[in-house]
């Protein structure tokens, strides 16, 4: 899960989401679930509001339209962040839609949205409104999260973050390919070779688990770089290098 920017919506999209939440607004309170549920599954308002909505997430998406909570799979989803049996006056709300994939979508989160005993806020994470990694740290060569916070725990839970070994494999895998981007970055830097740099960088970020990548930056500035990069001292030096981080970090 890596930080996202919220994009604006096409306007005939943002003006028929509104139509839509005026409708449920102005249904009696206990009939709003229901009200919700079946404008969402109307076949005219999806076709109304779905590419809208589906091709601004896809832009928003890290790499080629990855699922912004595994980062792995193509997100092919609109889910409501806060599910829509919760909060029906949100079902069409843009700030409440995110892309994911299939399964994080209907295997692992459902409708699931933990709230915290302290205060009633949510646990789980919204990618464009919060900065994921002050909530979760990666172990590099391990491939698996741990929760700083609560919403961090939240996430791995809710999503499987460590519990879907594919991920783990794909993590393991995604580091050890990020650790030859940046290597590549420098050798065609070093030879003057600023276009192949530039396609590097691109390509970098556009594979799947870009989160990968962001995390190892992340702790590259560290306090404690050092320890977490115990071994890797050849990348923890590429990684701190001020052009390296400035190629890379500008197109995060």
């Amino acid at each position: 899960m890596i930080r996202l920017r919220r994009a604006s919506l096409p306007p005939d999209t943002s003006a028929r989401l509104a139509t839509y939440t005026e409708e449920i607004e102005q249904t009696a309170e206990t009939d709003r679930k229901a009200t919700a549920a079946a404008l969402w599954a109307h076949t005219t308002v999806r076709r109304r509001v779905r590419d809208g909505l589906l091709s601004t997430l896809a832009d928003m998406a890290p790499g080629h339209q990855r699922c912004m909570y595994c980062g792995d799979s193509q997100g092919t989803d609109i889910d409501h962040f806060e599910p829509k049996s919760l909060a029906p006056v949100r079902t069409f709300e843009w700030l409440n839609h995110l892309l994911a994939c299939a399964y994080c979508n209907s295997n692992q989160k459902r409708n699931a949205f933990p709230r915290s005993e302290e205060d009633g806020g949510p646990l789980l994470l919204d990618p464009t409104l919060q900065e994921p990694l002050d909530h979760l740290r990666l172990i590099l060569p391990v491939g698996t999260y741990r929760g700083l916070t609560p919403q961090g725990d939240a996430c791995i839970a809710v999503f499987g973050l460590n519990a879907r070994g594919v991920l783990v494999d794909g993590r393991r895998t995604a580091y050890e390919t990020a650790k030859e981007s940046v290597e590549l970055w420098r050798i065609a830097t070093d030879r003057g070779r600023d276009d192949k740099a530039a396609k590097i960088v691109r390509v970098a970020w556009n594979r799947p688990l870009a989160d990968v990548l962001a995390a190892m930056f992340h702790q590259a500035d560290h306090r404690a770089a050092d320890l977490l990069f115990a071994g890797e001292e050849e990348t923890l030096g590429l990684l701190r290098d001020r052009a390296l981080r400035a190629a890379f970090l500008s197109r995060a």
